[in-house]
């Protein structure tokens, strides 16, 4: 007998499975945390006992958990409680936040953010423009890429950075014509800041945990690989141990600490289904927003530079073939042409210095790619981990950066999944929003945030809403070793399931963005309803 039946709706239960009609599925039967059938109404009675407990859909789509292939997660939570500069639209807004935000947390640094320049005509902003509001408080707030910080002065002097101070490697200090720093961070400049920026405590880690995790249930999304460190790691681990982690965590380190997670590997093994490890995150350019990614030619608007590699190129080379020789999965982010071909380049030395293997190497964003990339992600077997929502987002001023010739290729989702590419979702939370529902909406109709392009921005490469849900679900599982009991709704796997509010199959793709989660199960149990 079932421990639940979910009757009266459609019930996607992966790619190909009939969407409507006498085929589609309209009941699923859930045991033990897993699914014991799917089938109509009158398939699942049978599974129907005097214990069982029952959910009427009332026509409603079920579908997979929704999975996100990339996030910063509790960097998330703790931006729930930051300062929100994500839609200050104007220099005085922007100042008006964290003034205000500085005057209700006093003593403490304001952090968090996720500015967008864009939004008031692309002009970088300085610590003169927060500095009389916040004499004795130190501000660090990152663009929302994350490539990009503004520190005012106070949190400069904390981090002793001065006119004299040079840009490390990987990074730069944006500087007034004297030499002096504006504030601005890029890239590795940032940590000179951060790394003063006091520790959180356990409490504070697990509380942002769980902020993170109610927000991420209630937009259907049941797993998620974060981009991390330790600190995360531990952070999961606690929750796991107290029976507090109600979501699926594939928890990433730095691949700086490969040394480190073969010790934790060796001792702990890799994890359990609910969370687990094996995965290495390195970086070799920066962001588009940022003229930090890494192109062949020159920025159109910033003719002096091509970007940036932030990693030494020989020493990340060399950590990616010792990394896959290891085992471990091997996670790069790679945002420009050059870095995509270069990253492209050393796996396909992986693969040939270290023989065979299931590896899944994964590229992160790969957002800009030659004509020649896209051809070899399928070939080659290198997984294209990408967000949907930056297309729609960046789309608005991407033009200007690097004009419209390498914007064809840019975001390429179709073309890659014509070339055999195995493409899995993400929303690079806090760089955008953690809802695979406005991902998807983006990938169907790449219609920018700004409306400017009802049709579509590079329409070319918009793809289906089967496709753009299965880079939510079962490619997502494949992206993290879990096909065999996650992404999609056969018989055996876990139950996890989305219940929307409307049929995404069916309804405008238009009106996807307004779609919302009304159920979410992970294992069987309701973990997050609607009200």
């Amino acid at each position: 007998m079932a421990d639940v039946v979910l009757t009266g709706g459609l019930i996607w239960t992966g790619p190909s499975a009939p969407v409507s009609g006498g085929d589609a599925a309209t009941a699923i039967a859930v045991a033990d945390g897993r699914v014991l059938a799917v089938g109509s109404d009158r398939d699942i009675e049978r599974y129907v006992g005097s214990a069982t407990g029952t959910i009427d859909l009332a026509g409603r789509r079920v579908v997979p958990g929704l999975m996100d292939a990339h996030t910063h997660f509790i960097a998330g939570g703790f931006e729930l409680a930051g300062v929100a500069l994500r839609d200050a639209a104007t220099p005085d807004e922007f100042a008006r936040r964290i003034a205000g935000f500085a005057g209700e947390h006093v003593g403490e640094w304001v952090l968090g953010g996720t500015w967008d320049h864009e939004l008031w005509g692309g002009e970088l902003p300085r610590r003169d423009w927060i500095d009389s509001v916040t004499p004795e408080t130190p501000v660090l707030v990152s663009r929302l890429d994350g490539h990009m910080s503004l520190a005012n002065s106070e949190a400069l002097r904390q981090a002793g950075i001065t006119a004299d101070t040079p840009d490390p490697a990987g990074g730069t200090i944006v500087r007034y014509e004297d030499g002096r720093p504006t504030g601005i961070l890029k890239d590795a400049a940032q940590s000179l800041v951060s790394r003063v920026i006091p520790e959180p405590s356990e409490a504070e880690l697990d509380r942002a945990l769980q902020a993170a995790a109610g927000h991420a249930l209630a937009r259907g999304v049941t797993s998620i690989t974060d981009m991390g460190s330790w600190q995360g790691l531990d952070t999961y681990r606690r929750a796991r141990a107290r029976g507090a982690l109600p979501l699926r965590v594939y928890a990433v380190v730095p691949m700086a600490t490969r040394a480190r997670l073969a010790d934790f590997i060796a001792r702990n093994g890799t994890g359990d289904d609910r969370l687990f490890w094996g995965g290495l995150k390195a970086f070799v350019d920066g962001s588009l927003g940022s003229t930090t990614a890494w192109f062949y030619d020159p920025y159109t608007d910033e003719p002096g530079t091509t970007g940036l590699m932030v990693t030494d190129t020989a020493e990340l080379r060399e950590a990616i073939l010792d990394s896959d020789r290891q085992g471990f999965h091997v996670i790069v982010h790679a945002i420009g042409d050059r870095a995509n071909d270069w990253l492209l380049d050393v796996y396909a030395a992986a693969r040939e210095a270290n023989g065979p293997g299931d590896r899944r190497p994964r590229i992160e964003h790969a957002q800009h790619l030659s004509a020649k990339a896209i051809t070899r992600f399928g070939p080659e077997s290198v997984i294209a981990s990408m967000q949907p929502y930056h297309a729609i987002d960046d789309g608005r001023w991407a033009g200007k950066r690097i004009g419209p010739e390498r914007i064809a290729t840019t975001y390429a989702f179709r073309d890659l999944l014509q070339a055999g590419a195995s493409l899995a979702f993400g929303s690079d939370w806090t760089v955008a929003p953690i809802d695979p529902l406005i991902g998807i909406y983006a990938a169907v109709t790449r219609r920018t945030i700004d409306g400017a392009n009802p049709e579509g921005w590079v329409p070319a490469q918009k793809i289906t809403v089967e496709q753009a849900l299965t880079a939510y679900t079962a490619a997502n599982a494949y992206a993290c070793y879990r096909e065999d009991r996650l992404g999609t709704l056969d018989v055996g796997k876990y139950a996890d399931l989305a219940v929307l509010s409307d049929d995404i199959f069916l309804i405008d793709p238009d009106a996807i963005e307004h779609v919302r989660v009304d159920l979410t199960m992970v294992e069987g149990a309701v973990v997050y309803e609607r009200q």
